[in-house]
């Protein structure tokens, strides 16, 4: 049996000496900033060596490129200026849009 973690984004990757720390965090359900935002909670913690963390670093830009080239999601960076002004502006007013992705 195989178990399953979901969480919201990173909070934190650390590196100490060859040794990589990422955080996993999720939003939570009851507790809220002063802009009545989700706070971030920690959740658990990957720890691997640092050619692991690049090998997997290497497979997450080929996963992206793939959903670009799908059309899934879209750079800002290949978007007219105004068009990623607008999400952007978008994305900040959003009661409960995630700080990963702001």
């Amino acid at each position: 049996m195989s178990s399953e973690l979901y969480a919201d984004g990173i909070g934190e990757i650390t590196v100490t000496g060859t040794i990589v720390r990422i955080d996993l965090m999720s939003l939570s359900a009851t507790e809220r900033d002063a802009n009545n935002n989700p706070k971030p909670l920690f959740r658990q913690r990957i720890i691997m060596p640092i050619d692991a963390f690049a090998n997997a670093v290497d497979l997450m830009q080929k996963a992206l490129g793939g959903l670009v080239e799908a059309g899934a999601v879209r750079r800002i960076g290949d978007m007219s200026a105004a068009a990623a002004a607008d999400i952007q502006a978008v994305q900040g007013s959003a009661s409960n849009a995630s700080p990963n992705f702001n």
